[in-house]
């Protein structure tokens, strides 16, 4: 027998959007259910110190806050379910989700958090240094390399506003770009050219991340020319790759609205989406801010358009049934 689990308000995804999601959820009485996905916690799991979230004077762990998090949907009443979504069916009401071995959930609603993975290099020294000077987050990690030598890597908006960024911690900050143009908006470059804290390199690839020291960290970035195939080093002790990011969103391809860039499209100041009683919330349908706090923020959004849909669709139900 295939197991069915149904739930006023199904929640995939289990990162800072998800969890928030469902404890706002549960205490709406809406008794949620949460399919954790492929990385249960999102990826806070893999951040160690975190020291932008609200409410904590002192440094904390990112697993810790998640574990916190998923401790405090489930005591109000959320239910955790440990599976990955292969397939499904948003055509009608309930929506129906499936999981690899089979088991189906439905839902009067459905919350998509899935959220987005960061673009890396696929260097093994790169997966090396990560959480070591390795960083896909200036926003997130800059602060922890106040008065140190940094450096960027892309061409695009993200990598001149993470360069731009770091010139608040750093004196000494180099953008990487593997061509001799950038793909960044024009107001950025004139902003970036403009900055006396930041130089570029072109035509230069990252092939190392190379550690040293104890405890170990970054020292330095290996290099090689892209037209003439030289090689050369920089000394930094932050590395901030920024080529973009892959939102999960490959399950929902033909089922809902997309943008250019895959992400969840939703209406303006809400989390709707294309298809009524589908809400999408977090680094899924986000590709601006991308915080942990941005995250919890719109979680918190999404169970709150959720109730309202239900809490619509069922008077809608009963002046029917009156007639």
């Amino acid at each position: 027998m295939t197991a069915t689990h149904s739930t006023r308000m199904l929640i995939l995804g289990s990162g800072p959007a998800g969890l928030s999601a469902a404890i706002y959820g549960a205490r709406a009485g809406l008794a949620p259910i949460v399919v954790q996905g492929i990385q249960p916690g999102g990826q806070l799991m893999t951040t160690t110190d975190v020291e932008n979230y609200p409410g904590f004077r002192e440094v904390i762990q990112g697993p810790w806050l998640m574990g916190e998090m998923q401790a405090q949907a489930e005591h109000v009443g959320a239910q955790m379910m440990y599976d990955t979504i292969v397939e499904v069916d948003l055509s009608q009401r309930p929506f129906r989700l499936i999981g690899d071995g089979g088991t189906v959930y439905s839902g009067d609603t459905l919350v998509i958090a899935t959220g987005a993975q960061a673009k890396w290099l696929g260097l093994e020294s790169e997966d090396a240094m990560k959480g070591k000077g390795a960083s896909a987050c200036a926003t997130c990690d800059g602060f922890f390399y106040r008065g140190k030598k940094v450096a960027v890597i892309g061409g695009g908006n993200t990598a001149v506003e993470e360069a731009l960024y770091l010139t608040n911690h750093s004196h000494d900050v180099t953008l990487i770009h593997r061509r001799d143009t950038l793909r960044a908006e024009k107001i950025l470059q004139e902003r970036l050219f403009a900055n006396p804290k930041v130089k570029t390199l072109w035509n230069k690839e990252v092939v190392e991340f190379v550690g040293g020291g104890d405890p170990e960290g970054l020292v330095a970035l290996r290099l090689r020319d892209t037209v003439t195939g030289e090689e050369s080093s920089i000394d930094v002790e932050g590395g901030f790759v920024a080529i973009g990011h892959h939102p999960a969103t490959e399950l929902f391809r033909n089922h809902l609205e997309l943008d250019e860039d895959s992400y969840i499209t939703v209406e303006t100041g809400t989390t709707r989406t294309s298809v009524p009683g589908v809400f999408a919330c977090g680094d899924v349908m986000d590709k601006v801010y991308r915080q942990a706090i941005t995250a919890a923020g719109t979680g918190c959004m999404a169970a709150l358009d959720a109730e309202r849909f239900l809490a619509e669709a069922d008077f809608e139900a009963v002046a029917q049934a009156a007639e």
